[in-house]
């Protein structure tokens, strides 16, 4: 051996070491030893409190929850520290009360173009703002039921707290390895926090499950949220920091979200009875005030919720999307709803939404609702532009009539972005308006009860190009409904023959 070699060992080793050493003896702080009792009846806030500030004050450190059941008001995390929640630790949102009260919401930056909730931050069960290298890991739990609500169920400022965890303007953020257990109006609610990684959470909340809003270079992977009464990842773009700022630089990979009864998604049940319409799906929008770029979604499974939702109406941009891989099961309303609205939740004179260069590829749908189809909808003026979509497979309910297939949707221009906002729609397959420069190929859509309606509509439409569609049909239905449509090219389709139309008012295929 050289003593080059040699010197290159024995150096690497010492790092190596030391490296080890330096981790082996980082500062752990134990809640206990500052006084908390972790026995499920005595309020720990002061206790976990004062083990933040000790580790604060020695330039950070871990604060670590040994097995126990910590009640809890408001915590407040510092700068440099780390929460480490144990197996068999759950910190536990205390129900209020005499002298148990949470902090009161703070004055907001901006509570006029977004709702109470996500102005404000300090009602929470866990709150950070303005810190940097922060952490909450470990494979205990966060339980909020009893202590965390929805805010439409109590007064404003009745000492009340409504998230489970509630970051504004924080960089260098670790959320990994534990769970929520009903984490109240919002399990995560993260506003203008930058080079964050969401990592192996599971969820079962009464509200939305992760929100993440105005905020850059985020991972969110490998999490399991089950939430039926709102979204279970959802990225926004609000006004709460009295200036719009783009949620941009993002990723999803690995996750499943679902919307089976609360409580019976952790407890291994998966209920499905008790309520209509459960939610639980993966949205960028509604508020979208800054926009969404650069963001990719992939891998991820959705199971008795409703469908995918990409939504900008609060005039911003919407672009550079990419969308693979997903897998659909028991879908409860628009598979796939691509909305560019005009809400206009914001300042006077806003410039309208924009939505353009998306890609959504390699989705598979099965046992999706009769009443909608996909839904792909700008507004007059306002197209929707430079949208593929690529290897879709999407297997309906189907029972659509014929009434059903001469009803006209109304402009809902302005409306809330929802897809029941559109009631049943008259295509069973693609529902297409006031779009440009769209691509579509290798598609598939059939249905399990005979459909009546077209399988795909499009009105207003520019510049779409189809090849390799295939189409279950009814008797007397059409595959294409066309209403003035421009420069439609359809070809190798093993239903239909090539077909180029410039142009056309109304026509079907």
């Amino acid at each position: 051996m050289s003593t080059l070699y040699r010197n290159l060992v024995v150096t690497f080793i010492l790092l190596f070491s030391v490296t080890y050493l330096a981790w082996a003896q980082a500062p752990v702080y134990d809640v206990k030893k500052y006084g908390a009792k972790g026995d499920g009846k005595n309020l720990d806030t002061k206790a976990i409190d004062k083990t933040i500030d000790a580790a604060s004050a020695a330039g950070g450190g871990t604060v670590y929850f040994p097995a126990g059941d910590y009640l809890s008001v408001t915590i407040h995390l510092k700068s440099n520290v780390a929460l480490y929640i144990d197996q068999g630790a759950t910190i536990v949102a205390a129900t209020t009360g005499e002298g148990v009260q949470y902090d009161r919401p703070e004055k907001s930056e901006n509570d006029i173009y977004q709702n109470f909730g996500h102005s404000h931050f300090n009602n929470s069960l866990i709150v950070g703002a303005n810190l940097h290298d922060i952490s909450i890991t470990g494979p205990g739990r966060i339980a909020g039921k009893g202590g965390l609500i929805r805010e439409d169920q109590r007064e404003k400022n009745d000492g009340y707290a409504n998230k489970a965890v509630a970051l504004k303007l924080c960089r260098n953020v670790i959320l990994k390895d534990f769970t929520v257990s009903y984490g109240g109006w919002f399990g995560f609610l993260l506003t203008a926090v930058d080079n964050a990684t969401i990592d192996n959470i599971k969820m079962d909340t009464n509200r939305d499950g992760i929100d993440l809003v105005s905020s850059k270079n985020v991972r969110i992977s490998n999490c399991s949220i089950n939430a039926p009464g709102d979204d279970a990842i959802v990225l926004k773009s609000d006004y709460a920091l009295n200036y719009p700022r783009a949620t941009e630089n993002v990723t999803i990979t690995n996750c499943q979200v679902s919307g089976y009864n609360e409580d019976t998604f952790l407890d291994g049940t998966y209920q499905k009875n008790g309520r209509k319409d459960p939610t639980g799906r993966i949205k960028l929008g509604t508020e979208s005030n800054g926009g969404f770029k650069n963001i990719a979604i992939t891998n991820c499974v959705f199971d008795h919720c409703r469908g995918l939702a990409l939504e900008t109406v609060d005039g911003a941009v919407l672009e550079d999307i990419t969308i693979s891989n997903l897998t659909m099961r028991d879908i409860l309303n628009a598979p796939i709803f691509v909305r560019l609205g005009a809400r206009m939740r914001g300042p006077k004179d806003l410039p309208y939404s924009q939505l353009h260069r998306v890609i959504i590829s390699n989705i598979i749908a099965y046992d999706v609702t009769g009443e909608q189809s996909a839904i792909i909808s700008g507004i007059p003026g306002h197209d929707i532009e430079d949208l593929t979509l690529d290897n879709i497979h999407i297997y309906f309910k189907g029972g659509g009539t014929r009434a059903q297939a001469a009803r006209e949707v109304p402009a809902l221009i302005d409306s809330y972005p929802d897809p029941n906002r559109f009631g049943i729609t008259p295509a069973y397959g693609f529902f297409i308006r006031n779009v440009k420069d769209l691509k579509m190929s290798n598609i598939e859509v059939s249905y399990i009860k005979e459909d009546l309606r077209p399988a795909f509509i499009l009105d207003n439409v520019d510049r779409a190009d189809f090849q390799h569609i295939h189409a279950q049909k009814a008797d007397g239905a059409s595959i294409f409904m066309l209403n003035k449509v421009k420069n439609f090219n359809l070809f190798n389709n093993d239903q239909l023959s090539n077909t180029k139309l410039a142009e056309t008012d109304k026509k079907q295929l």
